[in-house]
């Protein structure tokens, strides 16, 4: 199995701990912008750190920076912050279950805006994939309470608008990482992710922090307080995001969005396994469905 796909899995995996931690936060009382805040604020300096020791010990140089780069980070930079704002908000709603459904539409998007934008098409086989993939995630868009409500208000309403936001931005800041990396011109796949990472999440916490400071006093230092859940936050943000970085750099965008949809599964198990929670006969199905569409995306690229 090639290693892009590893590493996506080890994206999703990364991804889903930091969902939790951030969803313990935004119950402790911080804003939406606050729990966004501790993804950034202490990523940024650890992988600076990490890629300069990395670069001196492997004997390279950091790689110069193209003009080409910066419009690609800083559109994916920002609509990350506003994509992972949106999940975060999504916690304080009821209908949980449709809106992170909705997120995951990125993987369709993705590979709309990464064939707009880098004019990078998916195959046949790729699309097929895809598609079972995104079936599965439609069957789970139902909640379990969902029975007593008509269909438009399943579908239409303010978790879902946050969900389907958050996978048009997610599918924006996807495209525009790969294309940030790719334009790095080498070939040393943890130096040009690690160095498109380490630039990225320090403006995106600057970003942030101007923000709070202007529009949101006193959350800086409430995130600071609590520096051993959102230290943890950003740890997880920081491998999580390399290993997207880094799967972007090796491969189509909207594949590598198709595998992360194991994140679902992820958050199965853990409810199965570890909160006891049971599981119905079509969430079954629609796993069944989003491993058959990875094991797919295995086989044919």
């Amino acid at each position: 199995m090639e290693a892009w796909i590893w590493i996506s899995i080890a994206a999703a995996f990364s991804q889903n701990l930091r969902f939790m931690l951030q969803k313990h936060l935004k119950s402790t009382s911080f804003s939406t912008a606050g729990a966004t805040f501790s993804r950034f604020i202490f990523s940024a300096p650890l992988v600076c750190i990490l890629i300069l020791l990395y670069a001196r010990f492997s004997d390279q140089s950091l790689p110069a920076v193209p003009g080409t780069f910066w419009p690609y980070a800083l559109i994916g930079g920002l609509a990350q912050i506003l994509a992972t704002m949106c999940v975060v908000a999504l916690f304080a709603e009821r209908n949980f279950a449709v809106g992170i459904t909705f997120k995951k539409t990125e993987v369709v998007q993705t590979a709309i805006v990464g064939f707009l934008v880098l004019g990078e098409a998916v195959t046949q086989a790729g699309l097929i994939a895809i598609a079972i993939g995104f079936w599965g995630v439609i069957l789970l868009s139902d909640p379990p309470t969902g029975g007593s409500k008509h269909w438009s208000q399943r579908l239409f309403n303010r978790a879902s608008a946050l969900g389907l936001g958050s996978g048009v931005l997610f599918a924006f800041s996807a495209i525009g990482y790969r294309g940030a990396s790719l334009s790095l011109g080498i070939s040393d796949v943890v130096l040009s992710a690690g160095t498109t990472l380490a630039l990225v999440a320090s403006y995106q916490a600057l970003i942030m922090a101007g923000w709070l400071a202007w529009r949101e006093k006193g959350e800086i230092t409430k995130v600071l307080k609590h520096w051993r859940v959102a230290g943890l936050v950003g740890l997880t943000s920081m491998i999580g995001s390399f290993c997207w970085f880094a799967a972007f750099t090796l491969q189509n965008a909207a594949y590598v969005k198709a595998v992360g949809q194991i994140e679902l599964l992820f958050s199965f198990l853990a409810g199965f396994f570890v909160f006891k929670e049971k599981t119905s006969p079509r969430e079954l199905i629609a796993m069944g469905l989003i491993t058959a569409s990875i094991l797919l995306l295995i086989v044919v690229t």
